[in-house]
């Protein structure tokens, strides 16, 4: 039998002990991988190696961040099989958040626990047969994810640390019309100013439990 070719990887991930971690892996699994700390150095890379795979981080610290790039790439090559990795707590704060391309595979950073575990997300994304794998935390059901786009964003402003009047700054919007907002925000949480409680405070722990840390410079 002659031997399948190997497969190749663009490993796009910024952190180096995670990039040599998954590197190592895919090419003890029979990949060819090429390990890239930015996106601007993948795009450079991908003509190069035509790869059947994108592992990407999504966060990789300046932009294009991975989704981003996975959607450049995807127009050059529709064919490529994409896996994101994260720290999102959540595929739903994730698809909300960033709209991805269609058919990817998904697996969060604190369950690369196991190289068969990496490798049967890779796997899936390469399989046109088989949906790819989201092997996620499902975050519950609750009042977050029945907040408007409108609200979350200003939530997402709330958690970033970003004042009433640096809101209304950055929307354009006058700061009567943001209290407005981050009071229906609050309603729509079941927050309230009771003596004792911080509304702000209970909101931006929600939002970082379900959607993890926001960029102050990204909000709104």
């Amino acid at each position: 039998m002659v031997p399948r070719p190997a497969r190749g990887v663009l490993l796009v991930e910024d952190q180096t002990p995670i990039r040599t971690l998954l590197a190592e892996a895919l090419e003890r699994a029979g990949f060819e991988v090429t390990a890239c700390a930015s996106s601007k150095a993948a795009l450079a890379a991908f003509p190069k190696i035509d790869p059947d795979l994108l592992v990407a981080d999504i966060d990789l610290g300046s932009r294009p961040n991975g989704v981003e790039l996975a959607t450049i790439l995807r127009t050059k090559a529709p064919y490529l099989g994409l896996v994101f990795i994260t720290n999102y707590p959540s595929i739903r704060a994730f698809e909300r958040t960033i709209t991805p391309p269609e058919r990817y595979a998904f697996l969060q950073k604190d369950k690369l626990d196991s190289t068969d575990r990496l490798i049967a997300v890779v796997e899936s994304a390469l399989t046109d047969a088989v949906e790819p794998k989201q092997d996620v935390t499902v975050v519950g059901d609750g009042p977050i994810f029945s907040l408007t786009p409108a609200q979350l964003e200003i939530l997402r402003a709330i958690a970033a640390g970003l004042t009433n009047n640096e809101i209304a700054q950055r929307r354009g919007s006058s700061l009567r019309a943001v209290e407005k907002m981050v009071t229906r925000t609050f309603e729509a949480l079941g927050l309230s100013d009771d003596a004792g409680t911080n509304p702000r405070v209970i909101a931006t722990n929600l939002y970082t439990r379900t959607y993890g840390y926001p960029d102050r410079d990204d909000a709104t």
